[in-house]
């Protein structure tokens, strides 16, 4: 996948960098290299990016989708984070 499609992909969701990365599971600056094409994504991340061609080619449920991928970033991070305290437990 070239930089521009990335980008374009990210766009279509009307995602920012710092959401998509957190969907991804990279930092935002990863996802700015891969915008800029200083860096291509692992084979997982793309992946990844293909599976979210599949579900940007679903025009009428993209709205509901963008909601269900940002409440399962935000679920993984509350998640990650409860993880972490129960270690300082």
């Amino acid at each position: 996948m070239k930089p521009t499609e990335i980008r374009s992909l990210r766009e279509s969701f009307e995602l920012s960098q710092i959401n998509f990365a957190q969907l991804m599971g990279v930092h935002p600056i990863t996802v700015s290299k891969w915008e800029r094409g200083v860096s291509p994504p692992t084979p997982y991340q793309m992946a990844l990016l293909d599976q979210f061609q599949v579900a940007a080619r679903i025009k009428g449920n993209r709205d509901q989708l963008k909601g269900i991928l940002i409440g399962m970033g935000i679920a993984m991070a509350l998640a990650l984070l409860l993880k972490h305290l129960m270690k300082k437990i």
